[in-house]
């Protein structure tokens, strides 16, 4: 898709002078000589020195210049990107179906159809599978960068593929809310698309994108399908002390007026590789030393996947200062969304409590960018109870993985096999279960150790019922910690008013198209690409220094000592940046909390310390607890009615319900049981299976009291219906209790056989 507007006029790199020219030409020539007497001192040192010592000083050498010459590809490869008009890294094939530039509010994503490839089989009776990547940095793609992937995933599973790409520039004008409507436009033509599919679309929303996806979702509920949000705050005030220090960050700069400025300066576009500093920022010791020294120690294996990863971590994007300035003050700083305070242009409350269809919450406790509470305590925000969140009709979900970072939550390849295959293989099961709050607990099977790469059969799945003391078990905010975060967005507000009218006409003045594009090619994190590749004339000597380097390798043996002893100088560095990471980040939150603690700033601000929650949590409408309780009376009148098939479902989520956790063999047990009745839909057959959990949700006792009334009295069909519950539940590897609710069942039946 061409894009709109272009980012901003680059800064045009001038020819190199002749004697530059020159310089490199001579450096090619006497790059052999060099190497040679280099080979010619280490021979003398190793004279001088053990044989070890020369083994290692030679590895050293030619591992640095494999490594210069990794970068120096890094570099090249990134502005091969940056030569087309749109970059991806998608290793699939694609089809432009809708371009988003061409919608009545244009944006610079569109909807791509993935190609299968050769040999997948794709069955148009399944759903489709919709995914969004986060454009909070980098460029799209992420989510079909290796085979292993969610698109992967889902190609195995035989779904069609459906993607938002987007070019590197927004449209001119473009607003947050205009993507998250163009999403529900992309929707609706994937659900056109295949009308017989078996369901609404499968969204995954990663990091950025999930509450991206939200929005569309609190915009259209009736066109999105089940949701993955994977890696995405919703509650950005959330968190632990002692824990992420970055959701203090927007107070130590006194609000968002900072971004504002860089974007006034960008001439009205943000560059979003600031938002990859950042991330870089968290972790000192990866971004300084750890990733580099991981390649430079063993190029020839690293090199290929850390090419790979580059490719789209150097990516960068750029933004709307406005949509960067909406996004600070109404999520990142406002936290509004999860307490419903975020009203579109055109009137529409975005309020959670209005999506319908299943949310999966995917979070991490190594993710240092969204953790868990940030992911998961949106709940605690709109509800008091899990009773409150059946009575809306949600069913909200989530699974926590116990260390992997925040980029693995959507890219790594132990979590597509583990998670996101699950989350597709059983999104029939986990859109058939009934409201309320849940969590997936995924685990492998006895005696497969992980072994297989690629197979998601190595893994169990299970649903189990919890409350809202789980998600405060894993740590949430206090009051005082609300009070000190509404500080900071009010602070903001001031702040960004008197930039508004003090400094940003200066601003504005200064700069311009020339000025924009300067910034841009000299941000450090573009530098470090552009610097060391083929467009610094310095750099042509080294790929003919890699090339005899290459040719000449020598690895160091593994128990060589000086190998050891570089690993233990690096183990040092890693240790002295984590120390300082540890120290900033405690200063950082101590710093947040002496400021915004103090009762003066927060009078200030006109927050009382006698005052309740800064953001009321949203109640309940009147109209949903009418809603609630029709819904209850049409229930009780349907004890006593049904068909065979529906005493089948009670059966069946009556012993599960004793096991306090629902398994993918017994939702197999529910598959076959609708073999039995070929004439009823899968549509049919979920809403069945939903009323009937509903039903012994109202009165357990007298819906299974009245069970006999919906089978036949002939005796010989419920004895055929005796023996179809005993072979569907002898998969369920019932528990003492259940097998206690199974005998009980078949007493029932028995006694009203006529």
């Amino acid at each position: 898709m061409a894009q709109s507007v272009p980012a901003a006029i680059p800064l045009q790199v001038p020819t190199p002078p002749r004697a530059l020219e020159g310089l490199s030409g001579k450096m090619d020539r006497l790059a052999p000589t060099v190497l040679n007497q280099f080979e010619e001192l280490s021979g003398q040192i190793g004279k001088l020195a053990p044989t070890t010592f020369d083994e290692y000083v030679r590895d050293f050498w030619q591992r640095s210049v494999l490594f210069l010459d990794i970068l120096r590809e890094r570099g090249n490869q990134r502005e091969r990107m940056l030569a087309r008009s749109v970059t991806s890294v998608l290793m699939y094939d694609s089809e432009l179906v809708l371009r988003g530039d061409e919608f009545p509010r244009p944006v610079n994503y569109s909807l791509l159809r993935i190609i299968p490839p050769e040999g997948v089989e794709i069955d148009d009776r399944k759903r489709p599978v919709f995914i969004i990547d986060p454009r909070a940095g980098q460029g799209p793609g992420i989510g079909g960068l290796k085979k292993l992937s969610e698109i992967g995933d889902a190609f195995k599973a035989g779904h069609p593929v459906y993607f938002a790409g987007f070019t590197a520039s927004p449209v001119e004008g473009q607003r947050v809310e205009d993507v998250a409507r163009a999403y529900t436009i992309f929707l609706q033509k994937i659900a056109e698309l295949h009308p017989e599919a078996l369901g609404k679309p499968f969204v995954f929303g990663n990091c950025q994108a999930g509450w991206h996806g939200m929005m569309a979702a609190c915009m259209r509920p009736d066109v999105v399908g089940p949701m993955v949000i994977a890696g995405a705050p919703l509650s950005y005030w959330a968190g632990v002390r002692g824990k992420n220090a970055m959701r203090y960050m927007g107070g130590w700069f006194g609000g968002t007026w900072a971004d504002r400025m860089m974007s006034d300066v960008g001439n009205g576009l943000f560059d979003a590789s600031w938002l990859v500093a950042n991330f870089d920022n968290l972790n000192p010791a990866n971004t300084f030393w750890t990733k580099q020294y991981n390649v430079w120690a063993n190029p020839e294996q690293e090199k290929n996947r850390y090419l790979q990863f580059e490719k789209w971590w150097g990516d960068f994007v750029l933004l709307r200062g406005e949509e960067k300035q909406w996004m600070d003050d109404n999520l990142f700083v406002g936290n509004k969304f999860s307490t419903g305070q975020i009203v579109t242009s055109d009137g529409i409350h975005l309020d959670i409590r209005e999506v319908k269809t299943p949310i999966v919450c995917f979070c991490s406790h190594g993710d240092n960018i969204t953790p868990p509470q940030q992911a998961l305590d949106w709940i605690l925000d709109n509800y008091q109870s899990v009773d409150e969140i059946r009575q809306c009709g949600q069913r909200i979900f989530y699974n926590i993985d116990p260390k992997v970072g925040h980029l693995a939550i959507f890219v790594g390849t132990k979590v597509a096999i583990k998670n996101h295959a699950q989350f597709i293989n059983n999104m029939e099961l986990i859109e058939t279960m009934p409201p309320g709050l849940y969590e997936i607990v995924i685990t492998e099977k006895p005696g497969t150790g992980g072994s297989s790469e690629d197979e998601a059969d190595d893994f169990d799945l299970s649903i189990e019922e919890r409350g809202l003391d789980d998600i405060r078990a894993m740590g949430c905010n206090s009051l005082e910690d609300e009070r000190e975060f509404a500080a900071v967005a009010r602070i903001s507000e001031l702040n960004n008013a008197l930039y508004e009218t003090f400094v940003q006409p200066w601003i504005k003045m200064m700069s311009g198209p020339q000025l924009a594009g300067a910034v841009l090619e000299l941000n450090s994190l573009r530098l470090s690409y552009s610097l060391l590749s083929d467009k610094n004339p310095m750099m042509r000597a080294v790929a003919p220094l890699a090339e005899v380097a290459r040719a000449k390798r020598v690895p160091a043996g593994a128990d060589n000592p000086f190998i050891t002893m570089q690993q233990q100088v690096s183990k040092s560095i890693v240790d002295g940046f984590n120390l300082f990471r540890d120290l900033r980040d405690d200063l950082v939150e101590r710093t947040f909390h002496a400021v915004y603690g103090s009762p003066l700033v927060q009078l200030s601000c006109g927050i009382s310390q006698n005052s309740g929650p800064p953001r009321p949590r949203p109640g309940v409408l009147p109209s949903i607890l009418a809603a609630a309780e029709e819904e209850k009376g049409r229930l009780k009148k349907k004890m006593g009615e049904g068909t065979p098939l529906d005493a089948a479902a009670r059966v069946l989520v009556y012993i599960g319900k004793a096991q306090h956790r629902i398994e993918k063999s017994t939702f197999e047990a529910l598959r076959k049981l609708l073999l039995q009745y070929p004439e009823v839909s899968p549509a049919e057959f979920k809403a069945a299976v939903r009323d009937q959990w509903a039903i012994l949700a109202v009165d357990e006792r007298a819906a299974i009291k009245a069970l006999p009334q919906l089978l036949p009295a002939d005796a010989t069909a419920r004895r055929s219906f005796s023996d179809l519950v005993q072979t569907m539940a002898a998969t369920a590897k019932l528990k003492a209790d259940g097998q206690r609710r199974l005998t009980e069942v078949l007493h029932l039946v028995a006694a009203g056989t006529s």
